[in-house]
């Protein structure tokens, strides 16, 4: 999470989705790419891989 007082809660991960959904493919290498991006928690980033579907296999590559 953000640790920005001006942004309301959770903004970070909205504008993670945000950036992830513009993209023409998701995957592992993404969503790694959006928690560094965005200062997202590990928590933050298992979401985003329960949200597009990066299964186990796909984030072992």
């Amino acid at each position: 999470m953000s640790n920005n007082p001006l942004l309301p809660a959770h903004e970070d991960l909205r504008r993670a989705v945000a950036w992830l959904g513009s993209l023409d493919h998701v995957d592992s290498a993404c969503i790694d790419e959006a928690a560094l991006r965005f200062d997202l928690s590990p928590l933050d980033e298992e979401f985003l891989l329960h949200l597009f579907r990066i299964s186990e296999t796909d984030r072992e590559r």
